[in-house]
């Protein structure tokens, strides 16, 4: 019962940390602009950046990455300040199960959130924020993948499903299998939100990166265009 409760915890505070909706409040705030009303109407921060401002844009990645992995670096933190006095010490793959039921519930929130009636956005940024704080060299082996996936193929989307693909089979074999099992939820949720983008890839019209204006405001009007926000 204490565990599940541990676990129900842990999933809400993420969850409350995840829903805050950066790309709405930055748009709003700095540019007078409702981000749902553009493109795609999707709140991330790709959908951020066709409103022409890169800085308010990177702001809005940044935060989204940031709303997981702060809880996690807290976390972290308090686990080894409280078990440094204790004489029981964790494993990495307790740890990093722990944390990843936090950022399990901020990338939930990011795509659901309450606030805007669970309307949020595709959850890449927070996702990748979640995998480097709790599992970071499985973290940076996505990264890895999505750069060169986005480099070789243009396109965004593309990448960010790669790279949630191979997360859960690199947490397995450097973090363990109960962490990869939530790696495997997150990454069936990344798929899930990104299904719009997955039926125009296989029709071959999702949009590159660096493509004409025309191509891009088409693209705009299917759904969300490039990378999963």
């Amino acid at each position: 019962m204490e565990l599940f409760i541990a676990t129900f915890l842990k999933i809400f505070l993420g969850y409350v940390a995840g829903s805050i909706p950066f790309g709405l409040i930055l748009s709003k705030v700095f540019l007078k602009k409702d981000i749902r009303e553009i493109g795609s109407g999707n709140i991330g921060a790709t959908n951020v950046l066709r409103t022409g401002n890169k800085l308010i844009a990177f702001l809005t990645l940044l935060l989204d990455a940031g709303k997981g992995a702060f809880l996690i670096l807290i976390s972290t933190y308090v686990s080894i300040k409280y078990y440094s006095h204790a004489d029981f010490i964790p494993t990495i793959e307790s740890l990093a199960k722990s944390n990843l039921m936090l950022g399990l519930g901020a990338i939930l929130g990011h795509c659901f959130p309450v606030w805007l009636k669970f309307k949020g956005g595709k959850g890449v940024s927070t996702a990748f924020g979640v995998l480097l704080a709790a599992v970071p060299y499985a973290g940076l082996v996505s990264g890895l993948v999505w750069i060169s996936v986005v480099i070789l193929s243009r396109i965004s989307s593309l990448g960010a499903l790669c790279a949630a693909a191979i997360a859960p089979v690199a947490t397995y074999f450097i973090y363990g299998a109960v962490p990869s099992l939530i790696v495997v939820l997150i990454a069936l949720l990344i798929f899930v939100r990104h299904k719009d983008n997955i039926m125009r890839l296989l029709k071959g019209t999702e949009p590159k990166i660096g493509k004409g204006k025309k191509n891009q405001d088409k693209g705009d009007e299917d759904a969300s265009a490039h990378s999963g926000e």
